[in-house]
């Protein structure tokens, strides 16, 4: 650590951080970016979610609690089924993991905030718009019924004529777009905003866990936004590639459902393994064993994740070669999850654990979840899953599995973090009551549904008759839920009561070792007075008067210059120190933004179709008004930091932070567009009428203009950048301009292709194609923004040869469009060659 400045003592460096980093409260407070203020708002959010939802769970209960019941009637009850999973997985899970992740992560990673806070916030501000999207459906009863996983023909057209399906539709790709945001925000944060000196095997366990959580959902969530673009395309415009009479296929829907469906389940399980890989060593009073093997586990885990996706569909008649390599892929995920069981075992054996009210709930989290893992284990085998398929044995399994692997940690990590929340300490009496509740409320409510579901009785049903012997168990099952919604609202009310007049928590009462500990209760906005320096796993145990060291800026950046939000970025796997990232200081455009964003879902939801091209329009111009409040206009060269090190600020460093989210968002986009090319060759391959009569007849010369201006794009934008770091005079503004001509002529050629599709709405081989066609030009259009994006920045004086990012990512999407604009055109003009005999 360098010495302070004696002239700054801690209390007057928290007020000048403060005044750079604070955000006011009232109306203000809509315009806050900072980590702790947006990240507390997806836990919160995410809660009230999770209230409706297990609201929506009584009901279900209610129902089901007698035969014959009149409590509500069939489509009532489709609607709150559908609603209480939809809820459960898009809208509580997945943002409660988004929330602690923006909350914790510059926390435990010895940062000040995240890599950008902008997206963040706008994050938030979608997922909250989808949300009440779907929420004000059901207050008018026009709630989504076809199932939280809305498998065609049910959900198509002619079976669901009304607007609740895409109601499901439109809500859930707007809260996925915020998901796929947090998720290049999470992956960019982990790898290159850390504290200098903490290297990859340096770092906490949960940022492990979020890091690879992060990677999953940029690959795992594209297909379901695929999945239900290609839907509601089928319901607005009637394009076939669902409908079988057409040359469509219901089950292309399954798969790409399930391509997310699957990963979803361990994109839920991963952070909570990362919350009792984080809080178990603590309460054991000793480091956790096998920190190599677990991560390896955690990718290996992630990696099997993706090739599970059919274990969903062993009952649609899949051939048995393919039964046997999914069902023995099902198999061997044991292995990764096993690790970190035993890892933890081992941990506990070997320390000497407190029971304190968060390993309570690590306990209840081990019985509950290795039950899930064997009844897991079960459905994998392919004969019995034939048995058990669509019973209740699987909703237990899928409740002890998601219940257990991740409400159970995440109210372990709730009671273990709140006093870091708050600065108080929860009432133990109330929090043991609410744990004995849930858990047993819990087994009473789905054990018994592995009794039912061998018995025979099918999920998804709202009334059953009295002499199949199921009445008894589903009543004791219903009492269950009761008990278990009483443990949750007493846990609520702990909660509350803590943060309102628990006594005072003295820093660090766990006594752990991550960074988080060494802050004050609560943290403040900028988190650290000044950034530390990390050369071990453990570094509030090896040094346990870092918190007061850091307050009285004996790290790196402590102090502020020129009203600046500066954090350290580093080098991704060393943690050395490389450039500083200068943030951008709040603003409401990621409102606006979500806003604009809203308008096109509401629009498309509603069929005002040029309303929808303006919302897009517009959320296009706010994002690029986001460019008009960051950057610099003049080069620093290296920034002091303190300890005598300089380095340069991001925007001439070499791998900016923006350059490698565009980097991952691309990826997420590529994964997008093979799924699209996917369902081609599904259903080519597997939907009836394939080839059909009519074939794409000629383009061949449009298809050739499409590459060769794509390809100019490509080769212009890294002549620009060249000529920017070389200095010469307009910075590469012809090139730039044979960009926009490239792009321009790439675009016109692809419109026009689509325009040559046959019969979109006759067959499925013209709505994919025109798919392609208009994925490829959307991407060309964009490329001509990016291009006059970056002569834009040049002219206000944002590039130099030091600063060339804008022009580096602006060569990016043009690169990658070109692959774009080439294997859409082999899938136009190669694949017919290639697939028909």
């Amino acid at each position: 650590m360098s010495e302070p400045n004696p002239a700054i003592t801690p209390v007057r460096l928290h007020r000048q951080l403060e005044a750079v980093w604070g955000t006011p409260r009232g109306w203000p407070r809509l315009s806050a970016v900072n980590h702790n203020i947006v990240g507390k708002r997806f836990i919160f959010t995410s809660f009230a979610f999770f209230a409706i939802g297990g609201v929506l769970a009584m009901l279900i209960r209610a129902q089901l609690a007698t035969s014959h019941s009149a409590f509500v009637g069939p489509e009532i009850y489709n609607q709150i089924f559908t609603m209480h999973g939809s809820i459960m997985m898009f809208l509580f899970a997945i943002p409660l993991f988004e929330g602690l992740a923006i909350y914790m992560l510059p926390k435990v990673l010895g940062a000040r905030d995240l890599a950008f806070p902008r997206l963040s916030a706008y994050g938030y501000w979608c997922y909250l718009f989808g949300g009440t999207i779907m929420l004000a459906a059901m207050f008018v009863g026009a709630a989504p019924d076809g199932g939280w996983f809305m498998y065609t023909p049910l959900t198509s057209r002619p079976y669901s004529p009304g607007i609740n399906a895409d109601v499901w539709l439109i809500g859930v790709t707007f809260v996925e777009v915020s998901a796929v945001a947090a998720a290049v925000e999470i992956v960019v944060t982990v790898l290159k905003v850390r504290a200098p000196g903490m290297s990859l095997d340096r770092m906490p366990l949960l940022a492990w866990y979020f890091l690879v959580t992060a990677f999953m959902m940029v690959f795992g969530f594209p297909p379901l936004i695929v999945g239900s673009i290609l839907l509601e395309a089928e319901r607005a415009f009637d394009l076939p590639f669902f409908d079988p009479e057409r040359g469509g296929d219901p089950l292309l829907w399954q798969h790409l459902f399930w391509l997310f469906g699957h990963p979803e389940v361990y994109i839920i399980f991963l952070p909570a393994a990362g919350v009792v890989s984080t809080v178990l060593p603590v309460l054991a009073r000793r480091e956790i064993l096998g920190y190599t093997w677990i991560v390896v586990s955690i990718i290996a885990l992630a990696f099997l994740s993706f090739g599970l996706w059919v274990h969903h569909m062993f009952t649609v008649g899949i051939p048995h070669l393919a039964l046997g390599f999914f069902s023995a892929a099902s198999t061997a995920v044991v292995f990764p999850t096993a690790v970190q069981i035993f890892a933890w075992l081992g941990t506990l054996l070997s320390g000497r654990p407190q029971l304190k009210l968060p390993m309570l709930y690590l306990f209840g989290f081990f019985f509950i979840f290795v039950i899930g893992g064997l009844t897991g284990v079960m459905v994998a085998i392919v004969p019995f899953d034939w048995q058990a398929h669509d019973t209740h044995f699987v909703v237990a399994h899928m409740h002890y599995v998601l219940v257990g692997g991740f409400v159970f940690p995440m109210l372990a990590g709730a009671y273990y973090w709140l006093p870091l929340f708050t600065g108080r300490a929860p009432f133990p009496a109330l929090g043991k009551a609410a744990f004995w509740l849930i858990f047993i409320g819990f087994n009473l409510t789905f054990f018994i549904m592995h009794w039912t579901g061998l018995m025979g009785m099918p999920r998804r049903i709202y009334t059953y008759p009295t002499d199949f012997g199921w009445d008894w168990f589903n009543l004791v099952s219903s009492i269950g839920g009761f008990l278990m919604a009483m443990g949750f609202a007493l846990f609520a009310t702990d909660m509350i009561l803590q943060a309102r007049f628990g006594r005072r928590e003295r820093r660090n009462n766990w006594q752990a070792g991550t960074l988080e500990w060494s802050l004050p209760r609560p943290p403040p906005a900028y988190n650290f007075g000044s950034l530390p320096a990390v050369d071990s796993r453990s570094p509030l145990k090896d040094v346990p008067a870092l918190g007061s060291d850091l307050a009285a800026g004996r790290g790196f950046l402590g102090f502020t210059r020129h009203g600046w939000q500066e954090t350290i970025g580093v080098e991704m796997t060393s943690g050395r120190a490389d450039q500083v990232l200068i943030l951008p200081r709040r603003s409401y455009l990621p409102l606006v933004s979500a806003a604009a964003t809203g308008v096109f879902f509401l629009s498309f939801l509603f069929k005002l179709y040029p309303l929808a091209a303006l919302g897009f329009a517009a959320t296009v111009a706010s994002f690029l008004l986001w460019s008009t409040q960051s950057g610099q206009r003049r080069d620093h060269g290296p920034l002091p930091i303190g300890n005598g090190v300089a380095v340069p600020p991001h925007p001439e460093a070499e791998g900016p932070a923006s350059w490698w989210a565009m980097v991952f968002a691309l990826a997420a986009d590529a994964t997008f567009f093979a799924s699209l090319v996917f369902g081609a060759l599904f259903l080519w391959v597997v939907a009836p009428a394939w080839p059909p009569a009519t074939l794409l007849d000629g383009g061949h010369l449009a298809s050739l203009a499409a590459i060769a201006g794509s390809l100019v794009a490509a080769w212009a934008m890294p002549q620009a950048a060249r000529a920017a770091v070389e200095g010469r005079a307009g910075y590469g503004g012809s090139s730039i301009l044979l960009a926009v001509a490239g792009q321009s002529l790439a675009s016109a050629a692809l419109a026009y292709l689509a325009t040559r599709v046959p019969a979109p709405t006759g067959h499925a081989y013209g709505a994919v194609m025109l798919m392609l066609c208009l994925y490829a030009a959307l991407h060309a259009g964009l490329g001509i923004v990016f291009a006059g994006f970056a002569r834009w920045r040049i002219a206000k004086g944002y590039v130099s040869p030091r600063r060339t990012a804008d022009l580096r990512i602006a060569g990016l999407w043009q690169a990658y469009t070109a692959l774009v604009v080439l294997a859409t055109a082999f899938v136009l003009h190669g694949m017919p060659l290639v697939m028909t005999p």
